[in-house]
């Protein structure tokens, strides 16, 4: 049994993980930790993390960028392994966590969806393939419209794996209607689709003489999410200090 105490668990995604986590026998959470402790979660929900003294093999953090150091220094003090998911997190964050990460297991991921980090297994495997063959590379992104951030950080997760299997050649283009040129051969366009429910699409497109290769991700529901961290969860119990990813999780 993985005993989870879940950030932010009265949020979308921290009750979607809380109800996922209920239909699982190897899987519990014992304590949830939450500014609005307005829902009857069938566990304790505490305001402030500092305050929760439920013991956990696994911390999951799907809470704002705001207090991040404070939760990441008490994984530490715990010894709790963590998964980050929280988005907008400065350099300065990243930083932080990747110093603590000396000290306590933490896994962090662009995408905590199972099927996207496949993909990005694939496309390294296929950049080292296709792209010394010539072929060129885009990638199309769509969201709903009420999404803040463009491109989304999962198309430059996707952009940085075939880029780091071609030794970081390429240059990142998110807009060419200001510019009336051919193509640079080491472009890899980017483009944001953002309209109305949709959940996550992303398509890695290899284009090249006569023949087009297309990788295509869809998440039709957020419960995609909330499977992966619970996946992440039972894999991050027990390990020892280290800054994972997914890709750990998928080998």
């Amino acid at each position: 049994m993985t005993n989870i105490i879940m950030l932010g668990c009265n949020g979308r995604m921290g009750q979607m993980i809380t109800g996922l986590a209920a239909e699982d026998s190897q899987v519990q959470i014992v304590a949830g930790v939450d500014l609005v402790d307005n829902r009857e979660n069938g566990y304790p929900v505490f305001q402030d993390i500092m305050k929760c003294d439920v013991e956990a093999d696994v911390i999951i953090d799907f809470s704002s960028a705001n207090g991040f150091e404070e939760r990441i220094d008490y994984a530490v003090e715990k010894k709790v392994p963590i998964i980050v998911c929280s988005t907008g997190l400065s350099q300065k964050q990243l930083s932080y966590m990747e110093q603590a990460s000396q000290r306590v297991a933490i896994l962090k991921s662009a995408n905590m969806s199972l099927g996207i980090n496949l993909l990005m297994k694939l496309l390294k495997e296929a950049a080292q393939k296709l792209c010394v063959e010539g072929f060129d590379v885009e990638i199309v992104e769509q969201h709903h419209g009420k999404k803040l951030d463009a491109p989304s950080g999962t198309a430059l997760a996707l952009a940085d794996s075939v880029n780091e299997a071609m030794d970081n050649q390429y240059e990142y283009v998110y807009d060419r209607s200001q510019v009336r040129q051919p193509r640079g051969k080491k472009e890899l366009g980017i483009s944001s689709v953002r309209g109305g429910t949709i959940v996550g699409d992303h398509e890695v497109i290899f284009a090249g003489t006569d023949e087009v290769i297309t990788f295509k991700h869809t998440a039709y529901s957020r419960a995609v999410f909330a499977k992966g961290s619970i996946t992440a969860a039972k894999y991050l119990k027990g390990k020892s200090a280290g800054l994972y990813d997914m890709a750990d999780v998928l080998l």
